[in-house]
């Protein structure tokens, strides 16, 4: 294990994508957010629906992931918003390295 995390959520506009990444990394709970458009179908309130969406991925060291996915609650629109936590098992030791300094 590397001790880093990739936590996924998704919002409903590349505005509140932006606010939110911006609130991560300034509050160091992510070293980088990516920004993704994306088309969304699901199920709610009985109804399939398709969306637009913004899937922010947000890299992480995994000793911050839970305050980050309290951060992503507490800043979010949605009622049930997706927060996924992903534990990262490799990668560039460099790029890893940096994500601990930036999120520590």
């Amino acid at each position: 294990m590397t001790g880093a995390s990739v936590v996924t959520t998704t919002v409903d506009s590349a505005e509140a994508a932006e606010s939110l990444a911006k609130g991560i990394v300034e509050a160091r709970l992510g070293a980088c957010v990516q920004i993704v458009p994306i088309r969304s179908v699901y199920r709610w309130d009985d109804e399939v629906r398709v969306d637009a969406e913004w899937q922010c991925v947000v890299k992480t060291s995994a000793n911050r992931a839970d305050e980050l996915v309290a951060h992503i609650k507490a800043h979010h629109t949605y009622d049930v918003p997706e927060v996924i936590v992903t534990p990262v098992v490799g990668g560039n030791d460099d790029y890893l390295a940096w994500v601990s300094e930036e999120t520590s």
